[in-house]
């Protein structure tokens, strides 16, 4: 992997701040000064100031995710996903965002790769949800999300099963409530959304609330 990469996951910065610490002349590789794109392997010895960097085991879990619960650190009054994790957990990050009144599988990792291969375009991984409209869709309306709409500054191309208000939307991209947005802009409320599927990883009846390796 690259120098900047083992940086972040191993010292806990991000990948700009590590660049920052390589770029310092911070960061040494077997006793050298580390570059910017180097390679690296765990066979070599990396320090940080210092300090020899030892990459954490890598580690994914899947949360059921309640609605109520924001993806942050800070909540700013509100409860986060972390008062749902045991403390062995808390380093872990999100794989991409449910807003606070979505619920369903969100996953948690220490694994930059994992992490940036779920979240890229270019790897267009299929995310399925489950919602529910305050009211029900017209053939019409149907079809002109299914051609795609344009939300903000892109086209939203969605997939949909179902019938009056209970529907199933499958989507390859990943904009910030692309789902609720795309509804609103033909005058749908999504009154409950619920992320059932990621890519490969499905709940399969984890309970709400709960997590599973």
């Amino acid at each position: 992997m690259r120098i900047n990469q083992f940086v972040a996951q191993a010292g806990g910065l991000s990948r700009r701040a590590s660049d920052q610490a390589i770029s310092s002349g911070r960061v040494s590789v077997n006793g050298k000064t580390a570059s910017i794109g180097q390679r690296v392997s765990t066979d070599d010895v990396i320090k940080l100031d210092g300090k020899t960097l030892v990459l954490a085991e890598e580690i994914t879990i899947m949360l059921n995710k309640p609605i109520g619960y924001v993806c942050s650190r800070n909540g700013q009054g509100a409860k986060t996903i972390y008062d749902l994790l045991p403390p062995e957990y808390q380093n872990l990050k999100p794989i991409g965002r449910l807003d606070k009144d979505s619920s369903g599988l969100l996953l948690l990792t220490n694994d930059g790769m994992l992490a940036q291969e779920l979240t890229h375009p270019s790897f267009e991984k299929t995310k399925v949800y489950e919602i529910e409209l305050d009211k029900p869709l017209t053939t019409s309306d149907r079809a002109k999300i299914e051609q795609g709409i344009k939300v903000e500054d892109y086209i939203s191309e969605l997939e949909l099963k179902g019938v009056s208000k209970s529907w199933t939307v499958k989507m390859h991209q990943g904009k910030n409530r692309q789902i609720r947005r795309t509804f609103a802009a033909l005058d749908y409320t999504v009154t409950n959304l619920h992320r059932a599927s990621f890519g490969n990883y499905k709940l399969d009846g984890l309970p709400i609330g709960k997590i599973r390796l």
